[in-house]
């Protein structure tokens, strides 16, 4: 429980950046990959995912517009949760968009179904991981997971009751909207909470903030 706490704490770039700046490029990167191994699976996509794709059909707007207005909606919910986007919260905006387009130029969509169900198994373990790694950083969580960390933070709820009811809420929006679930997208909102929540004091960064 510790470590899931510590790993709810912001600490300052400026403290042990050689450590924790790695780890944070690391964790986004991952992150990005393992959204394409997910995406080349075609088994369904994550639901934050299914509900970009629902208001894109809505809207006519494309996917990246939506994504981008859902992640500005979301930081606005950060308010009333105090929390404070970090290096980790701009820098999750920007490279994880360019590590899913790098992996998928050099990923193919594979036409097997035991392939497909390896990457996409895979694909949300190694999110899982990811997610654990870079907010293990605490160089601040992503619009997305901050809202998870945030709600943590400010009731005491375990990372991983949080974070199921939170990816359940928005795919249940998503499906009403009209984006499409898959056995992956059901899978991986039943599991994202508890595997990040294991990989946690495994990666979390230990210092603390210098003394005010």
């Amino acid at each position: 429980m510790g470590h899931m706490l510590a790993a709810l704490t912001q600490v300052p770039v400026s403290v042990s950046p050689v450590r924790r700046v790695p780890q944070l490029v690391a964790g986004l990167w991952l992150y990005g990959t393992s959204m394409a191994l997910q995406i080349r699976a075609t088994l369904g996509l994550d639901p934050w995912d299914v509900l970009h794709e629902g208001l894109t059909k809505r809207t006519g707007l494309s996917f990246g517009t939506i994504t981008i207005l859902v992640g500005a909606l979301v930081l606005l919910c950060w308010i009333p949760l105090r929390q404070r986007p970090g290096v980790g919260t701009i820098a999750n905006v920007f490279l994880i968009g360019v590590a899913v387009d790098v992996t998928l130029a050099f990923l193919p969509t594979p036409s097997d179904l035991v392939v497909r169900i390896v990457f996409l198994v895979s694909g949300i373990v190694l999110n899982g991981l990811a997610a654990a790694v870079y907010i293990g950083a605490r160089l601040g969580p992503g619009p997305r997971d901050g809202l998870t960390t945030g709600f943590c933070a400010r009731t005491g709820t375990s990372l991983r009751l949080v974070r199921t009811v939170v990816e359940l809420t928005v795919l249940a929006g998503g499906w009403l909207l009209g984006g499409t679930i898959g056995v992956g997208t059901v899978l991986y909102a039943l599991s994202i909470g508890p595997l990040t929540q294991a990989f946690l004091p495994l990666v979390t960064w230990a210092g603390s903030r210098p003394a005010s």
